[in-house]
């Protein structure tokens, strides 16, 4: 499964937001799905981009969960984790449901930390 480029492939000219919104202009300045290649940003004002992109860049589900989730988690992530977040939100968003819900394992590249954080939080939003 590969998040971003084969699924734009496959919804091309489709009127579904099953993509959350780019903050890169094209899968090359990504590299390798974590932003390294971008300049230094203030950590807080890339916060507050992150927390925009989350409850504003796909459907109302999605966008509900990566929102609660980044108020309550962003501000004690560091780059590294900021970066994996980052990447996450590159992916489309029926594959970030599935694997948030755990319908399916997200591939190796986005088996981290932030994907382990956030099926926790989520998880424990749908209990309490």
């Amino acid at each position: 499964m590969i998040c971003h480029e084969d699924q734009a492939k496959a919804v091309e000219g489709s009127e579904l937001p099953f993509h959350r919104r780019k903050a890169v202009s094209s899968p090359a300045e990504v590299g390798d799905g974590i932003a390294a290649a971008r300049p230094a940003m203030d950590p807080e004002i890339r916060r507050r981009r992150l927390l925009f992109r989350c409850w504003h860049g796909g459907t109302q589900e999605i966008d509900l969960i990566l929102g609660s989730f980044a108020e309550a988690s962003l501000t004690g992530f560091d780059g590294a984790q900021l970066d994996r977040f980052e990447s996450l939100l590159e992916c489309a968003d029926p594959d970030l449901l599935d694997w948030i819900t755990g319908h399916s394992t997200p591939p190796p590249a986005h088996d981290h930390d932030v994907m382990r954080l956030l099926r926790a939080f989520s998880y424990r939003q749908k209990k309490g």
